[in-house]
């Protein structure tokens, strides 16, 4: 059984502790010391690329490309990138294990999903003429320095937007550092440029003095926490001050006559400096500790610790935490360490586990939390399961305790041991797990295509693991070699039955790789008509995407099919691929109604639907102001109509024939009157002129246009009544008989106020009753005359209803017709 503290190491007043991860990394001759290393953060991947600048052994054409080797810390080599875009100024990881490459140039490569995929975008403020000399990454960004000391930062790779900071010294930059905007108060990344004898600290507003002596500082490091900033100097003293440069915290004198090359913190409470095989632990109070190894060391600073990497060897230093030292350490007393002990002795049979549950009694809860917590630092398993036994020991002795944060740590310590695994190569801590969340962690083994582990980690966790078999199935389509009538068996029986799968994503991936079929064999398998229509359209298969939406009964996915088709196909194309498909076409009639009339006519042209093409000329023509143009759209459409012997459509162009007639007349009408007759109708036209005077030329053009004579008649007395024309309409009256009625006449002018001239129709009104006269002949005010008409039928109860309408001087006259009837009864 290993010691645990064997690997601590005392610093000041506090443990240091350096475990060992992994051994045999790499091959003794891939020369570690010549290259540029950089690791992604959480104990995720380590990328190496050949440092041009420095000579290295001649081992063939084949190992003398370029190359960027992206390797686990087990050493373990998950892709090879071949690199010959020039020379690489900076190399660096985001949280979301994505490598970003940055070139002399100004180019930037993040290459996603530890495969050779990338997006690509350019620094541009002049980065291309003055060239890239280095680059600063933080988690979610970067900056890069050009050769000018111009400073341009990109604050979140995932939408790149290069911004220059402002402008500082030209001097030579001996070292520099940023600080990531979550720990600055301006929120804004700050860049610490070491010039001449002080710090420059640059922002995109200013570039600050802060005044510093001792300098020039050849090396510059900030805490992970952004509080801390390590001043390395040319006479080999280590300065550690606040970021804000107020306080300085502690110094160091590390008495070696050459720069280190490389300046790193361990957590926020140490420094790290590094000479090729020697490495330095600065703790707090100028307190330090040195470390050997047999070959070039690299740091890889993480936010709890750094991992050392060297040929034979990848270990993890860092602060021994709080409750490890409460267990571990040598004389504690603490409850914690006491309950481990009391395990011990259990195991042992002896008594004295009962003492030392009584010596703890009150503060056995915290003794327990502190055991889980403890388990949860720890990487060696044996000591994980002492931890744990000590914790449920203790538990089970409590009356009141929940488990919750056991059984969460249980859990966590599981997923942990299975990712540590050296065929992993994830040595992530528990604190790295809590802040990377287990759905990033299953991400990191779905990119290493490391699917049964990330398939029982979502299976522990409860997690959906539809994204972990699309992803194997993208792979799938993308690797294989074999046809593809076997990938897409393969692909739907694995699938089959599996819930939340996307085959749209799958088949995206096989068009991608240039497999048209297979893409469209496994679009069949997606149930959402939205999600394979897109890519249908991007496959250039425009008939399926078409028949597809159609099938679906979404309008708005019709349109859109619609509307992309009808932008790259010729227009006789499109309308070729709406031919047997009535939903579609009646779609795209009804939107060009409205919003493409040049569209609908071609439709129209293209279905021979030349009642309908002239239709819309007849619309169009209406819409027009100048009569000229209305004439012309009006003999297109006759013209359109001109060889089809379907009576509608002979309806239709005498009818836009007689149009272009009116619309001549009215312009003529216009020009010879005052009054504006363009617009209106037939029948309008020649109210308007009797109205105004003009009977003759309303006439005239009632005969060219052969209005009906009733109409005609109708139109005369409506214009006459309108014009009060009284004289004429009494003429009218003389005539024998009327088209539309006499009735008519009494009503039209009766309604107009002239009840003595509506009283001449009353006659003439023959076939009506003589009641139904006498009713006229009250309206008009002429009782008597009604008293006649009644009489002359012997209408004696008429003649007595009438007598209650009768004014004084006429009840007389009907008194005598009343009187007239009885007498001779």
């Amino acid at each position: 059984m290993s010691n645990p503290t064997a690997n601590w190491e005392k610093v000041g007043d506090r443990f240091y502790r350096k475990v060992k991860l992994y051994d045999a990394i790499f091959d003794q001759e891939l020369e570690l010391e010549n290259h540029i290393i950089a690791g992604a953060p959480y104990g995720g991947a380590v990328a190496l690329y050949r440092d041009e600048a420095k000579l290295h052994s001649y081992r063939g054409t084949q190992t003398a490309k370029s190359s960027i080797d992206v390797y686990s810390c087990s050493g373990k080599l998950i892709r090879r990138i071949n690199w010959d875009k020039g020379p690489i100024r900076g190399l660096g990881w985001s949280e979301d294990e994505r490598l970003l490459v940055v070139t002399e140039d100004g180019t930037v490569r993040s290459y996603y999903h530890l495969q050779g995929d990338f997006t690509q975008f350019s620094l541009g403020h002049g980065a291309e003429e003055h060239k890239v000399k280095a680059c600063r990454f933080w988690p979610t960004g970067f900056v890069a320095i050009l050769s000018n000391n111009h400073l341009v930062a990109v604050t979140y790779h995932g939408d790149p937007r290069p911004k220059l900071l402002a402008v500082p010294p030209e001097d030579e930059v001996h070292s520099w550092a940023v600080i990531p905007p979550a720990h600055t108060l301006s929120r804004s990344v700050e860049v610490l440029l070491a010039i001449g004898q002080t710090i420059y600290v640059v922002d995109p507003s200013e570039a600050e003095d802060r005044v510093l002596p001792n300098g020039p500082f050849t090396q510059i490091s900030v805490s992970p926490n952004g509080l801390y900033v390590t001043l390395y100097t040319e006479d080999g003293m280590v300065w550690v001050i606040t970021s804000d440069f107020q306080q300085k915290i502690g110094e160091y004198e590390s008495k070696a006559k050459t720069p280190p090359k490389d300046l790193q913190w361990c957590g926020n409470d140490a420094v790290l400096l590094v000479w090729e095989d020697e490495v330095h632990l600065i703790g707090p109070n100028g307190a330090s500790l040195r470390y050997y190894f047999d070959g070039w060391v690299h740091l890889l600073p993480d936010v709890d610790g750094v991992r050392l990497i060297t040929n034979e060897v990848c270990e993890f230093l860092q602060k021994v935490p709080d409750c490890t030292d409460d267990v571990f350490r040598l004389g504690s007393t603490s409850p914690a360490s006491v309950l481990l002990d009391a395990v011990d002795q259990l195991e042992k049979q002896s008594p004295k586990a009962d003492e030392n549950i009584r010596l703890i009694r009150s503060n056995l809860p915290d003794a327990v939390g502190t055991c889980v917590q403890a388990a949860g630092q720890e990487f060696d398993v044996h000591w994980q399961k002492q931890l744990f036994k000590a914790a449920s020991f203790g538990k089970s002795i409590l009356d009141l305790y929940s488990s919750d944060d056991f059984v969460d740590m249980c859990e966590a310590i599981r997923i942990l041991n299975a990712v540590r695994d050296y065929k992993i190569g994830l040595p992530i801590s528990y604190d790295q797990y809590r802040r990377l969340g287990s759905e990033r962690l299953i991400k990191r083994l779905i990119n290493r295509h490391e699917y049964l582990l990330a398939i029982r980690l979502s299976k522990f966790l409860r997690l959906p693991a539809n994204k972990i078999h699309v992803h194997w199935a993208s792979q799938k389509v993308r690797n294989s070699a074999a046809d593809e009538e076997t990938i897409c068996d393969t692909v739907v029986r694995k699938l089959d039955g599996k819930p939340g799968i996307s085959f749209e994503v799958i088949a995206r991936a096989a068009y991608d790789e240039g497999r048209s079929h297979l893409a469209t064999q496994l679009l069949n398998h997606e149930t959402r008509a939205g999600k394979q229509v897109p890519l249908l359209l991007a496959m250039e298969e425009d008939e399926i995407a078409l028949d597809k939406a159609l099938e679906s009964g979404d309008t708005d996915l019709v349109f859109f099919v619609l509307l992309q088709v009808k932008k790259k196909l010729p227009l006789a194309s499109f309308f070729r691929l709406l031919a047997n498909r009535p939903v579609a076409t009646a779609l795209v009639e009804s939107s060009a109604k409205d919003q493409d009339k040049e569209l609908l006519k071609d439709l129209y042209y293209q279905d021979d639907r030349r009642l309908d093409g002239a239709n819309l000329l007849f619309s169009e023509a209406l819409n027009q102001t100048a009569p000229q143009t209305k004439v012309d759209k009006l003999k297109l459409a006759v013209k359109l109509l001109g060889d089809s012997k379907d009576p509608t459509s002979l309806l239709y162009s005498r009818a836009y024939g007689e149009a272009q007639a009116l619309i001549r007349v009215q312009a003529s009408l216009d020009h010879d009157f005052d009054t504006h007759y363009s617009g209106l109708s037939l029948n309008e036209t020649i109210l308007r002129l009797i109205k105004t005077g003009y009977g003759k030329r309303a006439a005239k053009i009632q005969s060219d246009f052969k209005v009906p004579e009733k109409t005609w008649w109708w139109l005369r007395l409506r214009g006459l009544v309108a014009k009060r024309d009284w004289g004429e309409i009494e003429e009218v009256s003389k005539q024998r008989r009327s088209p539309i009625g006499w009735e008519s006449f009494f009503n039209e002018v009766l309604g107009a106020g002239n009840q003595k001239l509506a009283g001449l129709f009353v006659p003439k009104c023959t076939g009506l009753s003589a009641q139904e006269r006498s009713e006229m002949w009250v309206k008009c005010g002429m009782v008597v005359k009604a008293g006649e008409e009644l009489a002359r039928v012997k209408d004696v109860s008429g003649l007595e209803d009438l007598r209650g309408k009768a004014k004084a001087s006429e009840v007389a006259e009907i008194e005598r017709m009343i009187g007239g009837f009885r007498s001779k009864r």
